[in-house]
């Protein structure tokens, strides 16, 4: 992976990024306990204790039944985005399918605003669907026979909204998507990345609480595909939606997410903003998926930051913690001294620690590595090499 692949998080300047509750204390989205298993008998495996610590292939092995979604439980709070990633079979999709019980679970809560949507009869169960939640998927599923502005409208027009106020909304929603001109062509005279912006509009166009986002852009092209992230970053900017993202692309997940959820065999392995996976990983699984991150341009100043004062601080640089380092090195390599790292705003700020130029160079030249132990090497990463490679972001500002 280069840094081109990796542009900064979006945590970086964000306040409390990922925090799991509204202002009334309840998180938009709350899942509890969450099994899904396939097989015969699927029942009796959630609460079984004697499958502690097994795989999902070794609890199929012994029992013929698969959890696909084992024991899962998380918030969402509300305008996040929150991504939910892992390899192919690891069961993210099926978890996803799961909170709007397109896939029925087989044990556990999910909970809309405290509402639980698991107990909730079919009728009620599409009237959230229809007006609460909205899905995009991988496979765009427009209709071929329906122009631009009649596929976004589809969704009002099942939910009995008028002709006139279809077509209104509809209009409005494809402005947004940056479609204007093609309200009256079909599905086949666009592209794919042209077609899936009339499904993000389409999903838009009911005004929902909660956008949930299934490997929406896998099929397309690279350069249509980060693209269609920057929509998504736009839309999330200018709407405040709160979102759940499905992904398998690492960088993907690093660019869209305020916290993400990494997956295996059905299982929860660890949750965090950008920086606290790549700094902090829960274990090897974790560590091998952040490994090629260019610790640069995902970790920020407070990872870093050294908690002794400096004898020459007067007058010194100062810059927020959530700097992301990429960014602060042209800073901490044209000050004279050390760089002081603040956290908080106004009355409520105060000093996390000091940056200087090793510092900046340790974590450049000790990729692929823990902060702390390249901590410990920061006499020997300072070389003549490591200098040469952050003076062209000095003079110029831009990433080396």
């Amino acid at each position: 992976m280069t840094a081109a692949a990796h542009p900064l998080p979006r945590t970086a300047g964000r306040t409390a990024p990922g925090r799991p509750a509204t202002a009334d204390g309840t998180p938009d989205f709350s899942v509890r306990s969450l099994w899904k298993v396939f097989g015969h008998r699927p029942d009796r495996i959630p609460g079984d204790r004697s499958l502690d610590g097994l795989t999902g292939p070794e609890v199929l092995a012994r029992t013929g039944c698969l959890p696909a979604v084992r024991d899962m439980s998380f918030d969402v709070a509300r305008g996040e985005v929150f991504v939910v990633m892992g390899l192919s079979g690891s069961g993210k999709s099926t978890l996803v399918r799961c909170l709007t019980r397109l896939v029925e679970p087989t044990a556990g809560r999910v909970l809309l605003e405290g509402q639980d949507l698991t107990a909730l009869p079919p009728a009620r169960l599409r009237d959230v669907r229809r007006n609460r939640i909205s899905m995009v998927f991988q496979h765009f599923g427009l209709l071929p026979h329906r122009t631009v502005l009649n596929n976004v409208g589809y969704g009002l027009q099942v939910r009995g909204v008028g002709r006139a106020e279809r077509n209104r909304r509809a209009a409005e929603v494809v402005d947004l998507v940056g479609l204007s001109g093609y309200e009256q062509r079909f599905p086949d005279q666009l592209s794919g990345g042209m077609q899936q912006r009339v499904g993000l509009a389409r999903a838009l166009a009911g005004d929902p609480d909660v956008l949930v986002f299934d490997e929406p852009f896998s099929a397309l092209d690279p350069l249509i595909r980060r693209d269609m992230q920057a929509e998504v970053i736009r839309l999330h900017r200018d709407m405040g939606k709160t979102m759940l993202f499905i992904t398998h692309d690492l960088s993907e997940a690093l660019r869209l997410g305020d916290r993400i959820l990494i997956m295996r065999h059905g299982e929860l392995v660890q949750i965090g903003t950008g920086d606290e996976l790549v700094g902090a990983p829960a274990d090897d699984y974790v560590a091998d998926f952040v490994a090629d991150v260019p610790r640069a341009d995902v970790l920020t100043l407070r990872w870093i930051a050294r908690p002794d004062d400096p004898p020459d601080a007067a007058g010194a640089a100062t810059l927020p913690a959530d700097t992301v380092v990429r960014a602060a090195i042209p800073v901490v390599s044209g000050s004279a001294g050390p760089v002081r790292v603040v956290d908080g705003t106004g009355t409520d700020q105060r000093t996390l620690g000091w940056v200087g130029r090793d510092d900046v160079l340790a974590l450049v030249a000790g990729a692929g590595r823990p902060p702390h132990r390249r901590r410990a090497d920061a006499g020997d990463a300072a070389t003549a090499t490591e200098s040469a490679a952050i003076e062209p972001a000095a003079a110029t500002g831009a990433p080396a």
